[in-house]
């Protein structure tokens, strides 16, 4: 028998416990920062060609989780990395609603033009950037807020479109995809859950050689559609399902498989746990990470 004495100590520490552990659950989106690297050899992509990749997902920028000081920290810490080639996959409005401030478009994207690489800093667009657009999705088309700060601040957006470029004259292509869940439901008219404007085929289509392709896509879920003839996906979107449980991530909105981490399916996928938060400020067993790529590798290296 165990004695009320002993009973309340445990209950006591059991306690303590679950509000230790809910207090650094919503300190952890606003303090910590990390580097997840990988180290991968794709078949596709040629061996002698090393290219790094780093990449930036989910922002989420608000107060009091996501400041300008906060991005301002990350793209330091980004530019420290010296990558080839910084990628932007996403969600850089926020999502939830306990925030003390929205950043505008006209704040962040100004600080995140200070992020450099010699091959450029390359974006796409995430679901957020659209939902949070009452405009766009008032009329079911036009040019998102997010865009037009990124394209004022000199970094290109794609949209079902590619680009060729190259390192120490080896060429690849970056082809960022059009998000998948762009359109939220006007439910009295349509009938499908939700619309996005991602075209994978006429992406694809606009790659004239056989140089290696890079697909930038913000939700994971087109990989099991991806050919063979991409290389590397780099997604975010998951949040690594902003509670991983050794391993595991009980929400996992793009499938479990698809959750966090490197994937092999056709090509290679790396689905970032990101940086920001959606829902709830609030992330146990997935920190906020930059994620550095480096192809022209061997195996996987996470740190």
């Amino acid at each position: 028998m165990i004695s009320r004495r002993h009973f309340l100590r445990l209950a006591g520490g059991l306690g303590a416990t679950g509000i230790s552990t809910v207090a650094y659950g919503f300190g952890e989106p606003a303090l910590r920062l990390g580097v997840t690297r990988y180290q991968i050899q794709p078949p596709q992509w040629p061996a002698g060609f090393r290219l790094k990749i780093a990449v930036i997902a989910d922002l989420h920028a608000c107060d009091p989780w996501m400041s300008l000081q906060r991005i301002e920290s990350i793209v330091d810490r980004t530019n420290s990395l010296e990558p080839d080639i910084t990628v932007l996959l996403g969600d850089y409005v926020a999502g939830h609603r306990k925030v003390t401030r929205f950043i505008p478009c006209s704040e962040w994207a100004p600080v995140l033009a200070g992020l450099r690489a010699p091959l450029g800093v390359h974006a796409v667009l995430g679901n957020h950037d659209y939902w949070e657009d009452k405009a766009v999705q008032r009329d079911g088309q036009g040019t998102t807020i997010a865009r037009r700060a990124l394209e004022a601040s000199g970094i290109p957006v794609y949209e079902n479109d590619v680009v060729r470029l190259s390192k120490a004259g080896r060429p690849f292509w970056l082809a960022g995809l059009g998000d998948q869940l762009a359109y939220m439901p006007a439910r009295r008219f349509r009938p499908v859950r939700r619309i996005g404007v991602d075209d994978l085929g006429a992406t694809l289509a606009k790659v004239t050689d056989d140089a290696p392709v890079i697909l930038l896509a913000h939700e994971p879920d087109v990989a099991a559609r991806v050919p063979a003839r991409v290389a590397l996906q780099l997604s975010g979107h998951t949040h690594g399902g902003q509670v991983r449980l050794l391993g595991w991530s009980p929400v996992a909105v793009s499938g479990r498989k698809l959750a966090y981490g490197h994937i092999r399916m056709n090509c290679d996928v790396v689905v970032s746990g990101g940086l920001g938060c959606s829902i709830m400020p609030f992330r146990i067993g997935v920190p906020p990470e930059i994620v550095l790529v480096t192809l022209g590798g061997a195996g996987a290296v996470v740190s």
